[in-house]
């Protein structure tokens, strides 16, 4: 099973809307046949590792981590073809979080004569696949909020100075981030004081551009933004609501961003409304790197799921440099977000933490 976790993992950032999946056949302790489910569309790793198989399948066991499909989508179900293959027993992971399969392949497996066996690796298997999980159950997407800031707590000097704040492989893993999720956010101000381009450059390796998601009430983002003309094998959402003058959104369209109107009664563009309309394009992920008030409307949204915040070896100081969360903030510590599952790690001279946000801030 550690092994197909490894093959699953090939798949990163490739297989949204799809889960990572890995599958190994093994025939009288050998392995016969491998494989990783590589983009939506593409065969399923079952079905890859059985072709590889060949003959070898029959009677033999097959390994996945998650719960082979019994319906048809943009492939037939696995299930008939572990069947077809001779399968004997299966060992899997964890039952698919998908109200179309959820235990009915492994049901219908049984039926059919295999040996089932499930829950071996299930916690490192839900986790590989959080990001699935979340948006299968809820219909929206899994949301991360990162973030970097000096050794007091400063995104920026008071003058409005942020680059850069962390060093090169802080902001290299940050990269591989956003190679990692579906899309990335910034509101407007980000937009009008960078110009990022939002793009996931990799040395050496071409990392998969996110879709870019701009937070503007307003419709405020210029026609010559670096989010709007370049990586064209992306593209750009410009989140405005009713407010947002007519002309200033048909010229965003016509330089080919794509303009949601947000529905909410608030003059800012509400998040939680914002995340389902992602959600119904199927992005399975969402990056945030805003900047305090975007952060702070996110918190408060009860939309994030996971932190990383990077903690830079330096002092900034100054009443006026602003925090990575803006907003009023809360009055009662009982009220403050909570971490848990917290790891740290070195990243060049800087500090990492992630976690999961398990008392979320509620506005």
């Amino acid at each position: 099973m550690q092994m197909v976790l490894e093959l699953a993992r090939r798949g990163c950032a490739r297989t949204s809307p799809n889960p990572m999946v890995g599958a190994v056949v093994v025939k009288d302790g050998e392995v016969v046949g491998e494989g990783y489910h590589l983009k939506a569309g593409t065969p399923h790793a079952e079905a890859i590792a059985l072709r590889e198989a060949g003959e070898k399948a029959e009677g033999a066991t097959l390994y996945v981590n998650l719960e082979p499909c019994c319906h048809y989508g943009r492939t037939g179900p696995c299930t008939e073809a572990v069947l077809a293959a001779g399968v004997k027993r299966m060992v899997i992971a964890m039952t698919d979080p998908n109200p179309l399969v959820s235990g009915m392949g492994i049901s219908f497996l049984k039926q059919h004569g295999l040996e089932i066996a499930t829950g071996v690796l299930e916690k490192e298997a839900r986790l590989l696949n959080e990001i699935f999980v979340k948006y299968i159950t809820t219909g929206r997407p899994f949301v991360v909020l990162k973030t970097a800031m000096s050794l007091d707590g400063k995104i920026a000097t008071c003058a409005g100075e942020s680059q850069w704040i962390t060093g090169s492989e802080a902001r290299l893993d940050g990269r591989y981030l956003r190679h990692r999720y579906d899309a990335i956010l910034v509101g407007i101000n980000t937009v009008l004081l960078d110009d990022p381009s939002l793009t996931a450059w990799l040395p050496g390796e071409k990392g998969k551009d996110p879709v870019r998601v701009i937070v503007d009430s307003l419709a405020r983002t210029p026609v010559e933004a670096r989010v709007i003309t370049r990586s064209p094998e992306s593209y750009t959402i410009i989140a405005v609501t009713e407010r947002a003058p007519l002309e200033r959104v048909e010229n965003l369209k016509k330089a080919g961003a794509q303009v949601v109107m947000v529905p909410g009664e608030s003059p800012r563009v509400d998040m939680r409304a914002l995340m389902s309309e992602l959600a119904r394009r199927e992005i399975t992920s969402v990056l945030i790197e805003g900047g305090g008030e975007v952060n702070a409307s996110a918190l408060a949204s009860g939309m994030v799921d996971k932190v990383v915040w990077f903690i830079a070896p330096k002092i900034i100081g100054g009443q006026e440099a602003p925090g990575p969360v803006g907003g009023q903030g809360i009055s009662r510590l009982a009220d403050a977000g909570r971490i848990e599952n917290l790891t740290v790690r070195r990243c060049g001279e800087d500090v990492c933490l992630e976690g999961y946000l398990v008392q979320k801030i509620e506005s």
